[in-house]
């Protein structure tokens, strides 16, 4: 479907919508730009449907979901410019200081919208969680999964309660034996991932809090999600994986390790001198 125009099919195809589907679709052609780094919760409360009705929308034009609706969305932004666009404003034009500026500039609005997401009440709740839990589990598949494993690599060198379980079958059966005791640490950009959202709900059943690292506010795991840290960078559909989201959530995952460190300094700073000695030999 990638080389389908999403305006074309949805012109020809507008007769037969329902009337929600009709909503939807005016909404999505007069809000093109907009649509694209939207999650389906945010969609579907800006068009007053409910998520179901946006899934049904994106079967109703032969696409497996609102994923796909996206990419095919996206596909045919570029094709109505003239000049390609590999991501965001970067196009395939672009000279090396050109490139390395929007870059730059990419990535600290991605920090600066971080920051002013912070809500400190939410910041010094989740501290809490991390401090008084047996266990903290950090979860995340894809690109995320790297963010994880590197917020358990973090972690490590203060505290010995962090588990990062790098396979999704892995994950689902250490959120499976979590108790009331326990923290799920949770990582998904759209916050719409198929594995993350039922580890955060098999977490959530298990009376575990869970912490979720995400872009949008309403989002399905946002449903499961006690507390919700919202990173800043806006990723395009074709853009899985860029490092300005992921800039922005080791921003939040550092924030939360250096307040973690000034609440429990003192065993912390024994700790981070351990685990410092036990790797010098390793170095020249």
């Amino acid at each position: 479907m990638a080389n389908t125009d999403i305006f074309t099919l949805i012109h020809s195809r507008y007769q037969s919508f329902t009337n929600t589907e009709k909503k939807v679709a005016d909404y999505v052609l007069e809000h093109i730009k907009d649509v694209i780094y939207m999650s389906i919760t945010d969609l579907a409360d800006a068009c007053q449907v409910g998520e179901s009705s946006i899934f049904r929308f994106c079967k109703t034009m032969n696409l497996k979901g609102y994923q796909e609706f996206k990419i095919v969305l996206a596909h045919s932004i570029s094709l109505e410019n003239e000049t390609p666009q590999l991501s965001g404003q970067i196009t395939l034009d672009d000279t090396i200081p050109e490139l390395s500026s929007k870059i730059l500039s990419t990535n600290i609005n991605a920090l600066t919208e971080t920051y002013n997401n912070i809500n400190e009440g939410d910041l010094s709740k989740a501290i809490n969680y991390l401090i008084e839990a047996e266990r903290i589990h950090f979860f995340g598949v894809g690109a995320s999964l790297m963010t994880a494993m590197e917020a358990k690599n973090k972690f490590m060198r203060i505290i010995n309660k962090t588990e990062c379980a790098i396979d999704s079958h892995l994950q689902i059966m250490s959120a499976s034996l979590m108790t009331e005791k326990d923290v799920a640490v949770v990582i998904s950009y759209s916050g719409s991932t198929k594995d993350t959202i039922a580890v955060a709900k098999m977490a959530k059943e298990r009376g575990a809090n869970v912490i979720s690292i995400t872009r949008f506010a309403k989002s399905p795991l946002s449903n499961y999600s006690d507390i919700t840290l919202l990173c800043g960078a806006n990723e395009g559909p074709l853009q899985g994986g860029s490092l300005s989201a992921k800039i922005s959530q080791l921003y939040l995952l550092d924030l939360l390790y250096a307040e973690y460190f000034k609440r429990t300094y003192k065993e912390s700073a024994i700790n981070k001198e351990l685990t410092a000695g036990a790797v010098i030999e390793k170095m020249l």
